[in-house]
């Protein structure tokens, strides 16, 4: 765990901390002349509850300022800051994705956005500490854009990708990915030659991330189902941003031809640069 005093960083998120007063007399500065209290300021959504454990006390708060509620002795203290986000479940410090109540098997495609802080924090007597920290995002989302270049769209009926070697668990005081990896299953949704789906996922894992693609046409309901290698393409998605990571590519569906049929060409992946993948 990377632990910073008094400046919280992980990656590109910066923490922001400032020492002074609560209230001023003239013997000391606060009611609390032996020990610390601290008073979280940064900004949050209105209506999430945010748990801020300090140690070993925790407590929940849904708006800011919130003034944790015990004092603290001089020192250093580990201090660790999470949202409830809607779609996990959280078992202590570790953030679990829900499960698909369709196919337990699976993911829940789109869980809320988690975000969380952890790093050390100096108290001081005699003050009270001011933190004004970004959380940092912990989920991203996954945009998948496909053109049809060849073949009818019109005829598409349904498209079901089913996205293999994610994450589905968090370590909230470690910062970082756990577990085995995972799948979800998205809905396509076709505008025109356009077919579009998002996933929110916690980051890849696991050696190699797959895109199984089933089409269903509405001529008999002819079926093309086909695996696409997304690990180079997935490469560089685990950043914490809240900016998507859009996934681009030139779907051929050609008619008459079944199982294992289609393609994608013309990559374009999220951090720019073009490659080709065929199947």
């Amino acid at each position: 765990m990377n632990i910073t005093k008094l400046i919280l960083t992980t990656v590109s998120a910066a923490v922001l901390l400032t020492a002074t007063s609560c209230v001023k007399d003239s013997l000391n500065h606060t009611p609390h002349p032996d020990k610390g209290a601290v008073l979280l300021m940064f900004e949050k959504s209105a209506t999430e509850t945010h748990t801020v454990l300090i140690d070993d006390q925790k407590s929940d708060f849904s708006a800011t300022p919130f003034c944790f509620p015990a004092l603290l002795e001089p020192g250093s203290h580990m201090m660790i800051i999470w949202n409830h986000a809607e779609g996990f479940d959280f078992d202590g410090l570790t953030a679990r994705v829900k499960k698909d109540d369709t196919q337990n098997s699976f993911i829940i495609p789109m869980p809320g956005h988690l975000f969380s802080t952890n790093g050390s924090i100096e108290i001081m007597a005699d003050d009270t500490l001011r933190i004004n920290t970004p959380l940092i995002p912990r989920t991203r989302d996954l945009v998948l854009q496909f053109t049809v270049a060849e073949g009818r769209p019109e005829l598409i009926q349904s498209v079901t990708g089913t996205i293999d070697g994610i994450a589905n668990a968090f370590n909230i005081e470690e910062g970082e990915l756990i577990g085995a990896p995972s799948s979800t299953v998205v809905n396509f949704t076709r505008d025109g030659d356009q077919l579009n789906a998002t996933a929110r996922i916690l980051g890849t894992r696991g050696s190699a991330q797959t895109l199984t693609f089933d089409i269903v046409f509405v001529d008999n309901n002819r079926t093309q189902h086909t695996e696409i290698d997304l690990t180079e393409v997935l490469a560089g998605f685990n950043s914490p941003t809240t900016e998507p990571f859009p996934v681009k590519g030139k779907l051929n569906t050609p008619i008459g031809m079944e199982t294992g049929s289609a393609e994608i060409i013309d990559w374009e992946e999220g951090e720019g640069g073009d490659l080709e993948a065929g199947v």
